[in-house]
């Protein structure tokens, strides 16, 4: 993390940050000082999901010390991880500012200092800023934002003609499986580095059915964790940022990215990947589909009545395993719609309802 404190010590005039998480008081006691010196400093943190809990200690600590800090719109998921000094220099990150995951967790920062995607990034921030519902933002020269984002990652996968590896938290997104799918069937080396997680296991099931190279690495806390957001196409293009490969993030969220064709972004990334292919589990390939067994038609039935779950989402619906928790919900136990017990658990910083 040197280098990215070393860079919010940089500013002279300004820092503007946007971060979905933020408990390193390291950073924290970094932005107090540049604030103390006179730089402009404004911090932007999620609220709508973890942010309320996880984020609420640094909001109290900056605002104690006059640094002017502010939730986001609450209407959406800000889940961008942007921080940018002197309105010169972007770090567009794929983690947050949570140090209880910095040495177990793969994440990455890229360095932008392109003028018309500083500026681009600068002027969605005062927008954001203002309290406004997240939008698109200028694309600058190669920026990628949420909402919106999911059309752009699906053609990047699509222009592969050799190679694609990815690395991502999620796996939940038809287009982007369907466009690794189709890479695969036409002959381009693709393959998927994530952490295991039975939430994605028919995804997983589905690659490697059409060819595509699965490499998993246990979910413990000594494993490597990955959580950064990245395609990589014929080892010279790549996308990194905040997205993860969900409708919420790709659709929704408040995100940024970056396309790139840097050889010093690539060349150091590609030997990353290619440490983290070769250090996990690659799991078995089937090269036909399984075969599909189809069940007898069975009566219709009504849905099930909110009142048979617990708790009740926002739209008066029942939880299911796999959904997002809101704050209030944390550590707690419920019962999904279809009556199973399901629990609102923490991973990566990030809270689901699990089965248990």
């Amino acid at each position: 993390m040197t280098p990215l404190y070393d860079f919010i010590s940089s500013a002279r005039n300004s820092l503007d940050m946007t971060m979905y998480e933020l408990s390193d008081t390291t950073a924290e006691n970094l932005l107090i000082a540049d604030h103390q010196r006179g730089v402009r400093v404004r911090v932007l943190l999620d609220h709508d999901y973890s942010g309320g809990s996880v984020n609420q200690a640094a909001y109290s600590t900056l605002s104690s010390a006059g640094v002017p800090v502010a939730w986001a719109n609450d209407a959406e998921i800000f889940h961008q991880k942007t921080i940018t000094v002197d309105g010169a220099e972007s770090a567009i990150m794929t983690g947050n500012l949570t140090p209880q995951y910095y040495a177990t967790t793969r994440d990455f920062v890229v360095m932008d200092g392109q003028p018309a995607d500083v500026a681009a990034i600068e002027s969605t921030f005062a927008t954001d800023w203002s309290g406004a519902v997240p939008s698109p933002g200028p694309s600058g020269v190669d920026l990628v934002w949420s909402p919106g984002s999911e059309p752009r990652l699906a053609a990047l996968i699509s222009s592969a003609t050799r190679s694609v590896v990815v690395e991502n938290e999620e796996m939940d997104s038809t287009a982007i499986e369907g466009g690794l799918e189709s890479d695969a069937r036409r002959g381009v080396d693709v393959t998927v580095v994530m952490t295991a997680d039975a939430e994605w296991d028919s995804a997983f099931s589905q690659l490697e059915s059409d060819g595509v190279h699965v490499v998993l690495y246990p979910d413990t806390p000594t494993a490597l964790y990955i959580h950064a957001k990245v395609i990589d196409v014929d080892s010279a293009t790549a996308f990194v940022g905040s997205e993860n490969f969900s409708t919420a993030s790709l659709d929704y969220n408040r995100e940024l990215g970056l396309v790139t064709h840097s050889a010093s972004v690539l060349g150091p990334l590609n030997g990353a990947l290619s440490s983290d292919i070769s250090n996990g589990q690659p799991q078995p390939r089937t090269s036909t589909a399984p075969p599909v067994t189809v069940a007898p038609p069975t009566p219709a039935t009504s849905p099930t009545p909110a009142a048979s779950c617990t708790p009740i989402d926002d739209e008066g619906g029942c939880y299911e395993p796999g959904e997002y928790c809101r704050d209030d919900d944390h550590g707690t136990t419920g019962r999904a719609g279809d009556g199973q017990t399901i629990t609102c658990e923490e991973k990566a910083g990030t809270w689901y309802w699990e089965s248990t």
